[in-house]
Protein backbone atom coordinates (compact mmCIF):
# COMPACT_ATOMS: atom_id res chain seq x y z
CA UNK A 1 0.00 0.00 0.00
CA UNK A 2 1.26 3.45 -1.14
CA UNK A 3 0.31 6.25 1.26
CA UNK A 4 1.25 10.17 0.04
CA UNK A 5 1.22 12.66 3.46
CA UNK A 6 0.56 16.54 2.38
CA UNK A 7 1.21 18.59 5.42
CA UNK A 8 3.60 21.10 6.86
CA UNK A 9 5.78 21.04 9.84
CA UNK A 10 4.42 23.85 11.41
CA UNK A 11 0.68 22.37 11.41
CA UNK A 12 -0.55 21.57 14.72
CA UNK A 13 -2.94 19.32 12.76
CA UNK A 14 -0.55 17.39 10.59
CA UNK A 15 1.36 16.32 13.47
CA UNK A 16 -1.55 15.09 15.11
CA UNK A 17 -2.89 13.74 12.06
CA UNK A 18 0.41 12.06 11.39
CA UNK A 19 -0.23 10.29 15.10
CA UNK A 20 -3.83 9.33 14.42
CA UNK A 21 -2.83 7.50 11.11
CA UNK A 22 0.32 5.76 13.08
CA UNK A 23 -2.18 4.26 15.33
CA UNK A 24 -5.06 3.23 12.62
CA UNK A 25 -2.08 1.70 10.81
CA UNK A 26 -0.61 -0.17 13.88
CA UNK A 27 -4.29 -1.34 14.20
CA UNK A 28 -4.83 -2.30 10.63
CA UNK A 29 -1.40 -4.51 10.85
CA UNK A 30 -0.72 -4.13 7.24
CA UNK A 31 2.50 -2.65 5.21
CA UNK A 32 2.90 0.31 3.93
CA UNK A 33 5.26 2.58 2.05
CA UNK A 34 4.79 6.30 3.25
CA UNK A 35 5.98 9.26 1.33
CA UNK A 36 6.01 12.94 2.94
CA UNK A 37 4.98 15.40 0.50
CA UNK A 38 5.77 19.35 0.45
CA UNK A 39 2.90 21.73 1.62
CA UNK A 40 3.61 25.36 2.02
CA UNK A 41 1.25 26.85 4.07
CA UNK A 42 2.76 30.45 4.17
CA UNK A 43 4.61 30.63 1.25
CA UNK A 44 6.95 33.95 1.03
CA UNK A 45 6.13 35.07 4.29
CA UNK A 46 8.40 36.03 6.60
CA UNK A 47 9.08 34.52 10.27
CA UNK A 48 6.97 35.94 13.00
CA UNK A 49 5.18 34.72 16.23
CA UNK A 50 2.55 32.50 15.58
CA UNK A 51 0.76 35.05 17.72
CA UNK A 52 1.15 37.84 15.69
CA UNK A 53 0.29 35.26 12.94
CA UNK A 54 -3.24 34.28 14.37
CA UNK A 55 -3.83 37.76 15.01
CA UNK A 56 -3.52 39.02 11.70
CA UNK A 57 -4.69 36.27 9.82
CA UNK A 58 -7.70 35.63 11.48
CA UNK A 59 -8.53 38.82 13.49
CA UNK A 60 -8.14 37.00 17.04
CA UNK A 61 -7.84 39.11 19.63
CA UNK A 62 -5.05 38.47 22.41
CA UNK A 63 -7.00 36.18 24.60
CA UNK A 64 -8.58 33.96 21.86
CA UNK A 65 -5.23 33.89 20.16
CA UNK A 66 -4.69 32.01 24.05
CA UNK A 67 -7.57 30.25 23.94
CA UNK A 68 -7.21 28.83 20.76
CA UNK A 69 -3.73 27.92 21.25
CA UNK A 70 -4.95 25.90 24.46
CA UNK A 71 -7.20 24.31 22.33
CA UNK A 72 -4.80 22.59 20.00
CA UNK A 73 -2.74 21.85 22.59
CA UNK A 74 -5.75 19.84 24.32
CA UNK A 75 -6.19 17.89 21.01
CA UNK A 76 -2.99 17.34 21.00
CA UNK A 77 -2.35 15.61 23.94
CA UNK A 78 -5.71 13.15 23.15
CA UNK A 79 -3.21 12.04 20.56
CA UNK A 80 -0.53 11.27 22.51
CA UNK A 81 1.99 14.27 21.69
CA UNK A 82 3.20 17.05 23.74
CA UNK A 83 2.66 20.60 22.35
CA UNK A 84 4.37 24.32 23.67
CA UNK A 85 2.36 26.17 20.98
CA UNK A 86 3.09 29.79 22.77
CA UNK A 87 6.06 31.68 21.51
CA UNK A 88 6.73 29.19 18.60
CA UNK A 89 7.32 30.98 15.10
CA UNK A 90 5.27 31.22 11.51
CA UNK A 91 6.13 31.59 8.42
CA UNK A 92 7.68 30.36 4.90
CA UNK A 93 9.23 26.59 6.16
CA UNK A 94 10.85 25.88 2.31
CA UNK A 95 14.09 25.35 4.09
CA UNK A 96 12.17 23.16 6.60
CA UNK A 97 10.98 20.82 3.84
CA UNK A 98 14.41 21.29 1.63
CA UNK A 99 15.95 19.28 4.56
CA UNK A 100 13.04 16.41 4.48
CA UNK A 101 13.71 16.36 0.89
CA UNK A 102 17.76 15.58 1.30
CA UNK A 103 16.45 13.40 4.19
CA UNK A 104 14.63 11.43 1.85
CA UNK A 105 17.35 11.04 -0.63
CA UNK A 106 19.22 9.07 1.82
CA UNK A 107 16.24 6.91 3.44
CA UNK A 108 15.78 8.76 6.64
CA UNK A 109 12.49 11.33 5.48
CA UNK A 110 10.29 9.41 7.99
CA UNK A 111 12.89 10.23 10.54
CA UNK A 112 13.50 14.03 9.66
CA UNK A 113 9.58 14.72 9.62
CA UNK A 114 9.23 13.27 12.82
CA UNK A 115 12.68 14.98 14.60
CA UNK A 116 11.38 18.24 13.01
CA UNK A 117 7.74 17.75 14.01
CA UNK A 118 9.16 17.25 17.79
CA UNK A 119 11.48 19.81 17.48
CA UNK A 120 8.91 22.38 16.66
CA UNK A 121 5.88 21.68 18.68
CA UNK A 122 7.45 20.04 21.56
CA UNK A 123 11.15 21.56 22.20
CA UNK A 124 10.06 25.20 21.12
CA UNK A 125 13.15 25.52 18.80
CA UNK A 126 13.56 27.61 15.65
CA UNK A 127 13.39 25.83 12.68
CA UNK A 128 13.35 28.70 10.39
CA UNK A 129 16.90 28.90 11.55
CA UNK A 130 19.51 27.11 9.47
CA UNK A 131 21.69 26.62 12.41
CA UNK A 132 18.66 24.81 13.80
CA UNK A 133 18.31 23.00 10.67
CA UNK A 134 21.74 21.29 10.81
CA UNK A 135 21.74 20.62 14.19
CA UNK A 136 18.76 18.48 13.08
CA UNK A 137 19.75 17.04 9.97
CA UNK A 138 23.05 16.28 12.29
CA UNK A 139 20.88 14.73 14.84
CA UNK A 140 19.60 12.29 12.30
CA UNK A 141 22.71 11.19 10.25
CA UNK A 142 23.10 14.02 7.96
CA UNK A 143 26.32 15.84 6.90
CA UNK A 144 26.62 19.17 7.05
CA UNK A 145 27.96 19.68 3.63
CA UNK A 146 24.80 17.65 1.92
CA UNK A 147 22.44 20.37 4.35
CA UNK A 148 24.51 23.38 2.79
CA UNK A 149 23.72 21.84 -0.74
CA UNK A 150 20.25 21.21 -0.04
CA UNK A 151 19.49 24.89 0.54
CA UNK A 152 20.47 25.63 -2.46
CA UNK A 153 19.47 23.05 -4.80
CA UNK A 154 17.13 23.81 -8.15
CA UNK A 155 16.45 20.06 -8.21
CA UNK A 156 15.20 19.97 -4.79
CA UNK A 157 13.29 22.74 -5.18
CA UNK A 158 11.97 21.85 -7.72
CA UNK A 159 10.65 18.38 -6.21
CA UNK A 160 8.76 20.95 -3.60
CA UNK A 161 7.26 22.93 -6.37
CA UNK A 162 6.03 19.72 -7.98
CA UNK A 163 4.57 18.21 -4.53
CA UNK A 164 3.00 21.74 -4.39
CA UNK A 165 1.16 21.59 -7.79
CA UNK A 166 0.30 18.12 -7.26
CA UNK A 167 -1.46 19.58 -4.34
CA UNK A 168 -3.88 22.18 -6.18
CA UNK A 169 -4.13 19.36 -8.99
CA UNK A 170 -6.29 17.19 -6.22
CA UNK A 171 -8.12 20.34 -5.23
CA UNK A 172 -6.51 20.43 -1.60
CA UNK A 173 -6.78 23.81 0.20
CA UNK A 174 -5.61 22.69 3.42
CA UNK A 175 -3.36 20.07 5.55
CA UNK A 176 -2.93 17.23 6.27
CA UNK A 177 -4.21 15.59 3.13
CA UNK A 178 -3.53 11.68 2.80
CA UNK A 179 -3.87 9.69 -0.16
CA UNK A 180 -3.99 6.09 -0.24
CA UNK A 181 -2.81 4.25 -3.65
CA UNK A 182 -3.80 7.27 -5.29
CA UNK A 183 -7.61 6.29 -5.00
CA UNK A 184 -8.89 7.29 -1.56
CA UNK A 185 -7.88 10.55 0.49
CA UNK A 186 -8.26 11.59 3.87
CA UNK A 187 -8.43 15.51 4.55
CA UNK A 188 -7.58 16.97 8.22
CA UNK A 189 -6.55 15.15 11.38
CA UNK A 190 -9.06 12.84 11.16
CA UNK A 191 -10.33 10.77 14.12
CA UNK A 192 -8.22 6.83 14.53
CA UNK A 193 -11.36 5.54 13.27
CA UNK A 194 -11.98 7.71 9.69
CA UNK A 195 -7.89 6.62 9.18
CA UNK A 196 -8.95 2.85 9.93
CA UNK A 197 -11.62 3.12 7.77
CA UNK A 198 -9.65 4.23 4.42
CA UNK A 199 -6.95 2.15 4.63
CA UNK A 200 -9.49 -1.24 5.04
CA UNK A 201 -11.47 -0.16 2.10
CA UNK A 202 -7.83 0.28 0.23
CA UNK A 203 -6.75 -3.29 1.38
CA UNK A 204 -9.87 -4.63 -0.18
CA UNK A 205 -9.79 -2.46 -3.45
CA UNK A 206 -5.96 -3.93 -3.69
CA UNK A 207 -7.57 -7.41 -3.78
CA UNK A 208 -10.23 -7.31 -5.82
CA UNK A 209 -8.15 -5.45 -8.58
CA UNK A 210 -5.13 -8.74 -7.34
CA UNK A 211 -7.87 -11.15 -7.84
CA UNK A 212 -9.05 -9.78 -11.40
CA UNK A 213 -5.30 -10.16 -12.56
CA UNK A 214 -4.85 -13.64 -11.20
CA UNK A 215 -7.64 -14.84 -14.26
CA UNK A 216 -6.36 -17.22 -17.31
CA UNK A 217 -4.81 -14.58 -20.25
CA UNK A 218 -4.36 -14.99 -23.85
CA UNK A 219 -1.41 -12.86 -25.33
CA UNK A 220 0.47 -12.50 -28.63
CA UNK A 221 2.61 -15.34 -27.66
CA UNK A 222 -0.88 -17.64 -26.91
CA UNK A 223 -2.69 -18.56 -23.71
CA UNK A 224 -1.40 -18.83 -20.16
CA UNK A 225 -3.24 -20.54 -17.34
CA UNK A 226 -3.41 -18.91 -14.31
CA UNK A 227 -0.40 -18.58 -11.60
CA UNK A 228 -0.99 -20.58 -8.76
Amino acid sequence: MKIEIWSDVICPFCYIGKAELETALAQWGGEAEISHRAFRLSPGEAPMPVEQMLGRKYGLTPDQVKANLASVEAHAVRAGLEFHLAGTIAGDTTDAHRLIALAATRAKQAEAVAALYRAYFTDGRNIFDRAVLHQIGAEIGLEAADIDAAFTSSDIDMSIALDQRQAQAYGVRGVPFVVVDGKFAVSGAQPVQAFLQTLQAAAAEAEKTAAISEGEVCGIDGCEPAQK
